[in-house]
């Protein structure tokens, strides 16, 4: 008798298998399907309480308003320190021997170099007069046979060439003039707005890296209340099977759209904040003169604070889940 031979049956059943599974794009497309199917959950969940999750996202927003703040009102006064005509201007004192037309061609040749801003002569008759006015020694001065005071060269370094070393160059390069008898600047003044600069840029980061751990904080306590309260269906689902990433998934979407909401409002904050000191900063910088006006956010520091807020929801997030919901478990 011959043997029966099951193989066929089975070869049969494998390749059904093979036609039933869907193909790697349906199960791409499903994944993704999936998720923005939990992403609209979990922000429906969220409208479903919105006194709850719209105080959240508020704290969330205040943390995030006070370095951003801090920062743009930084960077309006870097821009008026860089505004400054005296912020850093060096004083190039010629030699007696060099006459009015002479100092005029220096002016000239000077600011051509790409280093200098604006260059402002002053004459021998124009530094007396100006001693004269400073001084309070009008009539004294007029006793002497001659104009004891040279030519004076008041040269304004460039924006981006008025850090302390890219000065402390020029005046050396100004000082090898054959014309110039002394170049000065007050070096100590431009070290210490520098200086505080740097403080206030550290200070900035110090308070925004401790703002952001309280945040990580908030967001992490908030979802695990949201555990404890959904306990009861988080143990039901794992009974029919769910895995942890399956359950995990609406919650970081949760901490997701905390930390996105929180951004928003801290942006609001700042704009609202930027909007009603606009007029009165505008109207001292007319007091003095200037054209200064405050700059408000613009598109790429908004979109950096979205999504770094958002990227603090995801991180506050999966730390509360992955602590507390592997305690939960059937009995």
């Amino acid at each position: 008798m011959k043997r029966a031979r099951p193989e066929r049956p089975l070869r049969r059943r494998s390749a059904a298998t093979r036609m039933l599974r869907p193909s790697f794009g349906t199960r791409v497309g499903s994944y993704f399907i999936g998720n923005a199917q939990v992403l609209l959950a979990s922000l429906g969940r969220l409208y479903r309480t919105p006194l709850t999750s719209l105080m959240t996202a508020a704290v969330i927003g205040i943390a995030l308003a006070l370095p951003l703040g801090l920062y743009v009102t930084l960077q309006n006064f870097q821009n008026v320190s860089s505004g400054w005509d005296g912020a850093a201007q060096i004083s190039v004192f010629l030699k007696m021997d060099v006459n009015d037309a002479r100092a005029g061609a220096l002016a000239k040749k000077v600011r051509g170099l790409p280093e200098v801003a604006d260059v402002r002569l002053l004459t021998h008759e124009q530094a007396l007069d100006e001693f004269q006015d400073l001084s309070g020694f009008g009539d004294a001065l007029k006793v002497l046979p001659s104009n004891p005071l040279p030519a004076v060269l008041i040269v304004r370094p460039a924006a981006k060439h008025s850090n302390p070393a890219s000065v402390r160059k020029l005046v050396e390069q100004l000082r090898k003039l054959p014309e110039t008898d002394q170049a000065k600047l007050d070096m100590m003044w431009v070290k210490r707005l520098y200086t505080m600069m740097q403080i206030a840029q550290r200070a900035v980061l110090v308070i925004a890296a401790l703002l952001a751990m309280a945040v990580l904080l908030i967001i992490g306590n908030t979802i695990r209340l949201d555990i404890q309260n959904r306990r009861d269906e988080i143990i039901i689902t794992k009974l029919i099977g769910a895995t942890n990433s399956f359950i995990r998934r609406p919650f970081l979407y949760s901490g997701l759209w905390y930390g996105l909401l929180g951004g928003v409002i801290g942006w609001l904050l700042v704009a609202i904040a930027l909007s009603l000191v606009d007029a009165p900063v505008r109207r001292l910088a007319g007091l003095y003169g200037s054209n200064f006006v405050l700059n408000s956010l613009d598109a790429q520091t908004v979109l950096g604070l979205l999504l770094f807020s958002t990227l603090l929801g995801l991180a506050g997030s999966w730390l509360a889940v992955g602590r507390h919901l592997s305690a939960i478990e059937p009995t």
